[in-house]
């Protein structure tokens, strides 16, 4: 703070982070509202507030944005201990209520009493679209099992616009790079989680995740769908709801004729893992991955079965092999060991040898000085180490997924 004056610190007082000052709520009950052990923050707010990630011209400020469990019916409130406006002339407080306005789709309530009657009609809610799968959680603290189903939802739905509307601003909160999708377009999937509980002896729904699926189509005859965007609610997270989810989409396509392969556009880690473990439960029973198959090496009746069977890329089925072969592979053998590791690295060395290509090509054209430039950039020692370093990290990827098969 060295070198402010003493308006620009007071002003700096009344900076809030916004992802802190954002208050996000799932409410079943009447009592949770006031219940603040039960609020979750953002994880991002950069798209509507900048880099930073800072609203200016407050002090104490919440942004209340809770949600009926079930329907997502919202109340929006914007709290404060002072406003900047009123302590100083000429210095302006963003304009936070119209900044959320732009994300939140019309029919929220601003109070309390409104909120409640939103909750009394909760009773109604049912989840939309067929039920391809139900499932129970066994909850530890609890000592209860929890029942939740997975249903396949599209816009001629009734109501279901108008909910995804509401689902949807959470991606903002969630998703680095998240952006609304256009539900005109009747070639995307919904796929919705729910959980039943209970409520005054009555059964009731509440919104745990989704998943948006584009189905793009592939000459001459067939349709490759490409997972969008999917989301489990952080009050639902670390409870295995995500790789449910993904194993009823994907197991809901393998089921089509018409469909090519399954996969994803511009996937995070936590996806990649997420995909690792449920293709390898698919995969694992597969002739084509039986141990003595595995240590032969990458085959084409791999590619070609988990193909026709489960409808998995080429690209993801090598995934497949190498953490199975991993999990068949005895590493305390140095034999063994070797082979798998170059194995990988064999597959993992493609990019440097490309390049290595291209660089070839470039001798052409390059003067001697900007060609030794150039060579010194790809150092077959710095290549070595990349290597290294790349099958070390996929090692200890590929051995988080054998873990989680094994407990599971």
């Amino acid at each position: 703070m060295a070198g402010l004056t003493a308006m620009e610190k007071k002003l700096a007082e009344y900076k809030c982070n916004t992802n802190e000052a954002i208050k996000l709520k799932l409410v079943r009950f009447q009592e949770d509202i006031e219940d603040e052990s039960m609020t979750f923050n953002p994880e991002y707010s950069h798209q509507l507030f900048g880099d930073d990630e800072v609203a200016f011209g407050y002090k104490g400020l919440q942004i209340q944005l809770y949600y009926s469990a079930g329907s997502l019916s919202t109340m929006f409130r914007v709290l404060y201990k002072s406003k900047v406006n009123d302590k100083f002339d000429s210095v302006q407080a963003d304009d936070v209520e119209s900044k959320i306005r732009e994300i939140i789709p019309a029919g929220f309530c601003t109070g309390t009493d409104d909120f409640v009657s939103f909750l009394e009609k909760e009773v109604n809610f049912k989840p939309f679209g067929t039920i391809l799968h139900t499932y129970t959680v066994h909850n530890e603290e609890a000592g209860e099992e929890f029942t939740y189903q997975i249903t396949k939802a599209d816009i001629t739905c009734p109501g279901f616009k108008e909910y995804h509307e509401r689902l949807q601003t959470f991606l903002m909160w969630f998703i680095e790079t998240a952006s609304y999708i256009d539900v005109d377009d009747d070639r995307w999937d919904y796929f919705l989680v729910f959980e039943k509980y209970n409520k005054d002896g009555a059964t009731l729904f509440a919104t745990v995740g989704y998943m948006t699926v584009y189905n793009y189509y592939v000459y001459p005859d067939k349709t490759r769908p490409r997972v969008s965007q999917m989301l489990i609610l952080p009050p639902f997270q670390g409870e295995g709801h995500g790789a449910q989810l993904l194993e009823t989409v994907h197991r809901y396509y393998i089921s089509s004729p018409n469909i090519l392969d399954m996969t994803a556009e511009d996937p995070s880690e936590n996806f990649v893992r997420l995909r690792d473990y449920v293709l390898v439960k698919l995969c694992q029973d597969l002739q084509c991955f039986s141990a003595e198959k595995l240590h032969l090496g990458f085959s084409k009746e791999m590619v070609t079965e988990t193909q026709q069977k489960l409808k998995i890329n080429k690209q993801h089925a090598r995934r497949v092999y190498e953490i199975l072969r991993l999990r068949a592979t005895d590493l305390s053998d140095p034999e063994k060991a070797k082979a798998y590791r170059l194995d990988i690295k064999k597959r993992l060395v493609g990019p440097y040898k490309k390049n290595q290509r291209e660089l070839a090509k470039m001798r052409r054209c390059l003067q001697p000085e900007e060609l030794t430039n150039q060579m010194n950039q790809i150092d077959l020692n710095t290549q070595h180490e990349q290597l290294e370093e790349s099958y070390q990290q996929l090692i200890a990827e590929y051995r988080r997924t054998v873990e989680r098969i094994a407990q599971a």
